[in-house]
């Protein structure tokens, strides 16, 4: 997983716009979301954006949810309490 320096608002770049870091998690989510190796990534991404305020972050989080096992989501959840943990 990505390490992100938080002294800067803007981390990505979309077209030329600097984003957010949270529409920059929720970015990361949606690139993710079509791979099916790539659920529980997907899905933590969506949470930290969610976290950060990002709308329609939850919708997807949710519809990702519906396409997990309890196992999938436990470590998705895991994974999002230990990146923010580290950042």
């Amino acid at each position: 997983m990505a390490r992100f320096e938080l002294h800067d608002a803007n981390f990505g770049t979309a077209m030329g716009e600097s984003l957010s870091l949270g529409d920059t998690l929720f970015a990361m989510g949606l690139r993710l979301a079509g791979d099916a190796a790539q659920v529980v990534s997907a899905h933590m991404y969506f949470n930290l954006a969610d976290r950060m305020g990002v709308e329609g972050a939850a919708f997807h989080r949710q519809d990702m949810t519906a396409q997990m096992t309890k196992a999938q989501i436990s470590r998705a959840q895991r994974a999002a309490r230990e990146w923010l943990a580290r950042n």
